[in-house]
């Protein structure tokens, strides 16, 4: 049997010691060690590559989101399930985006966190069900908040995001458009305000997700 080996970290011992209890019940897991902070679990990772890191949030010195980011850097193929007592937003939007695959609380049932990290094993997540609740309603307001800005642009603006989802650079809008370069940036720079996103790559993607653009 091909063991799924795994590093706990979590600042409270009795946890650590609770968990590591249960999971070497477990054939197919395998605790290979435990350690209380941020810091030592990002080295932990990175010596031992572990197929899963089950993390607290919450942490004294590095917090999880920092740790969760510095693992999925030393160690990619380790895959972080957050397990943790908080579900608010400013906590696990935070986590997702640092590279947290799966994010669980610490009411879940023993049988159930085994699963979880079986799971995550295998690439695939798994989302306390009051935090996916949290992320559909983010994605279904994500939506909402793009729609009302996308409204917003002028049919220029919206001309430019159409001709930048077709991978046309700001020379070639400037030619494309009869445009100065220094206006086609200014519109490209008012687009990105506009719709809160950082790069053209996000611009393009929104586009063709949103409909602006169709194939």
């Amino acid at each position: 049997m091909t063991q799924i080996s795994v590093i706990l970290v979590d600042d409270h011992q009795i946890v650590r010691q609770g968990v590591r209890a249960f999971l070497s019940t477990q054939a197919d897991l395998l605790v290979v060690g435990d350690v209380g902070t941020g810091e030592e679990g990002v080295a932990l990772a990175a010596e031992l590559a572990p197929d899963v890191v089950l993390l607290d949030l919450i942490m004294d010195g590095m917090d999880g989101v920092d740790a969760t980011r510095l693992i999925k850097e030393a160690s990619p193929c380790s895959q972080v399930v957050i397990l943790t007592s908080y579900d608010d937003d400013a906590n696990i939007f935070p986590a997702l985006r640092a590279g947290a695959l799966s994010y669980v609380l610490k009411d879940i049932g023993s049988d159930a966190l085994a699963d979880a990290i079986r799971s995550a094993a295998r690439g695939d997540a798994v989302l306390h069900p009051r935090v996916a609740g949290r992320v559909i309603d983010e994605l279904r307001g994500g939506r909402d908040r793009s729609s009302q800005a996308i409204s917003s642009l002028t049919d220029r603006e919206l001309e430019v995001v159409r001709l930048i989802a077709a991978g046309l650079t700001n020379s070639q809008l400037a030619e494309r458009l009869v445009l100065s370069e220094k206006t086609v940036k200014g519109h490209v720079s008012n687009v990105l305000n506009k719709l809160q996103l950082n790069d053209r790559t996000q611009l393009a993607v929104l586009a063709w997700r949103e409909g602006i653009v169709r194939r």
